[in-house]
């Protein structure tokens, strides 16, 4: 790796990429850049800073080390990842125990094998060690209603208040006695049952459950259509300390096949907007699936309600993902090897309000038409230029590909030049869902 010394004349990026675009040759254990393209100014050796090369001396030498001819990845899921990963330039697959730089795991190896795994520097792995306290029901509720405490104990009751975006939720067994006070208090309110640590992706009926959350049915959803939905949406976590969240432009809203009515409560058609259990429905299209992407969505709102309207409802949107971020920002181990690509589902009723429902570590890869197929590969091609294993960006980027900036140990601000800081009137945060 080279660092340029100051010169007002000339972008270091554009050095950089040039550099990076100049003819390559591999010399032992050595390779070998031609600067001949490039202007006249000095570059200073990160190994051996003392040290000054000069560009008219035609070349630099660096080590293998520092730039690898390729990244080796590793990955068992057979999908969109798969042949985003064998179709990028200069990565090469590893089989079975061999050697990897990138590894995209599932839950099961990280929590077998990361506490025995030793990782070189330059190592990236796809999941942090305890995601589970966001991705387990009963884990995200019990964290967010501590940070919710804690809010309302150092900040007030209105900022406390940002919080109240999940319905109410008591984990089984443990809470059962409180449950059931809850119920007799309102007995006509419908409450949902679900496994605390199966996603809605995740449909392994053999796998033995022991502990549920008992949640608040939301009865009144908005309907497009007659039909409920939800949102999946794609943030990206970098580094939990300080915390680092992107937040992908592109999503889509998951229908029901059934128009919605609590008269048949146990029909899972009606209910239940995840793919994997509307393709089982008799009346489901395969070439038509039951998606709308964030961008149909967003324009379907505002022609209904009115642009500041949907503003509004995506303001608050944001909202969830930085508060849910930071109801963990303590108790997730943020190691420098581990980023996450999580899946919320969001459901929004018929007030515009939204509710979380949960957080997916592994959302679903596998495309059920053309269109998804198209989102997800976008969606893990700028997820790796993010993880930039390459090392190509500067970490002044505010976007990448669809992934916009939207937390950097702060709100990050849409404006060029404008100070990073909440509450100014002007203030509009970097993010730009279904836009």
């Amino acid at each position: 790796m080279i660092r340029r010394c100051y010169n007002s004349q000339f972008d270091y990026a554009k050095c950089y990429r040039a550099l990076m675009l100049n003819s390559k040759i591999q010399c032992g254990t050595f390779q070998v850049w031609n600067l001949t393209s490039l202007p006249p100014t000095f570059f200073l050796s990160l190994r051996h800073p003392r040290k000054i090369i000069d560009p008219e001396q035609m070349f630099i030498a660096l080590s293998c080390r520092e730039q690898r001819a390729s990244i080796r990845f590793k990955t068992t899921l057979m999908n969109t990842l798969m042949d985003v990963l064998r179709h990028r330039p200069g990565w090469v697959e590893v089989k079975d125990e061999g050697e990897w730089d990138f590894y995209w795991c599932d839950v099961s190896w990280l929590r077998e094998n990361f506490d025995h795994t030793y990782m070189d520097e330059h190592v990236r792995i796809s999941h942090f060690r305890n995601h589970y306290e966001l991705t387990r029901k009963n884990y995200m509720v019990k964290n967010l209603k501590r940070f919710r405490k804690q809010l309302e104990r150092e900040a007030g009751k209105l900022e406390a208040a940002k919080c109240d975006f999940f319905p109410k939720t008591f984990e089984m067994p443990c809470e059962y006695h409180l449950f059931v006070e809850e119920f007799r208090k309102n007995p006509g309110i419908t409450w949902i049952m679900k496994p605390d640590t199966r996603s809605s992706d995740d449909q392994k009926d053999d796998i033995p459950v022991e502990n549920y959350v008992a949640q608040r049915y939301i009865e009144n959803p908005y309907l497009i259509g007659g039909r409920k939905f939800d949102l999946r949406v794609y943030v990206l976590v970098m580094s939990y300390i300080p915390l680092r969240a992107w937040l992908y432009r592109d999503g889509f809203a998951r229908f029901s096949n059934t128009r919605f009515t609590l008269n048949s409560i146990d029909d899972q058609y009606v209910h239940l907007t995840n793919v994997a259990v509307q393709k089982t429905s008799p009346d489901y299209h395969p070439k038509k699936g039951c998606k709308w992407m964030l961008q149909r969505f967003r324009q379907y709102l505002a022609s209904k309600h009115g642009p500041e309207v949907v503003e509004t409802l995506f303001r608050d949107i944001d909202n969830i993902f930085v508060k849910s971020l930071q109801s963990v920002q303590k108790v997730i181990i943020s190691d420098k090897h581990c980023f996450e690509l999580y899946g919320y589902d969001i459901l929004i009723d018929q007030d515009l309000k939204p509710w979380l429902l949960e957080v997916n570590a592994s959302p679903s890869l596998t495309a059920s038409s053309q269109e998804d197929y198209e989102l997800k590969t976008c969606l893990l091609e700028d997820t790796l230029h993010v993880v930039d294993m390459e090392g190509r960006l500067t970490g002044r980027e505010k976007r990448v590909g669809g992934f916009d900036l939207m937390w950097n140990d702060g709100p990050v601000s849409r404006e060029e030049g404008v100070p990073d800081l909440s509450g100014m009137g002007n203030f509009v945060t970097n993010t730009h869902l279904g836009m």
